[in-house]
Formats: structure tokens, C-alpha cells, sequence
């Protein structure tokens, strides 16, 4: 079975975080965000394209390598 594009982008941008040294929270706070919405570390949460795009600005990645 294939992952979703949700489960993708969740993949990544949990791993890409991790490399980065940065935590849930770190993102939550760099987007303004309730860490409850950060759900989408485990693809439960589908994104807006402007929430992907400032999710990938904040970790210093394209929103592609977030959707690999």
C-alpha cells in the first residue's frame, strides 16, 4: 500500500527535524502555531500549500523534500 501525501510530508518533515536538531515545539513556535497541529508528524493532518511552504522555510528545505 502506498503512504499518502500527508504521511510523506510527515515522514520528511519529522526526519529533516530531527537532523536539525529541532523539536515539535521549535516548529510550532517558528510558525506561530498550537503544537496540537503538528499532528502532521504522523500524517494525520493534511496541510495547506502556505503552511507546507512555511513549514519547509522554517527547517531550511523546499517543500519537494518534503513531499519525497
Amino acid at each position: 500500500m502506498s503512504k499518502s501525501t500527508a504521511q510523506k510530508f510527515g515522514e520528511n518533515m519529522k526526519k529533516i527535524r530531527l537532523e536539525k536538531g529541532m523539536s515539535q515545539g521549535d516548529i510550532c513556535r517558528a510558525l506561530g502555531l498550537d503544537r496540537a497541529y503538528i499532528t502532521v508528524n504522523n500524517g494525520k493532518q493534511n496541510l495547506t500549500i502556505s503552511t507546507m511552504e512555511k513549514v519547509a522555510k522554517v527547517l531550511g528545505v523546499s517543500v519537494d523534500q518534503l513531499l519525497k
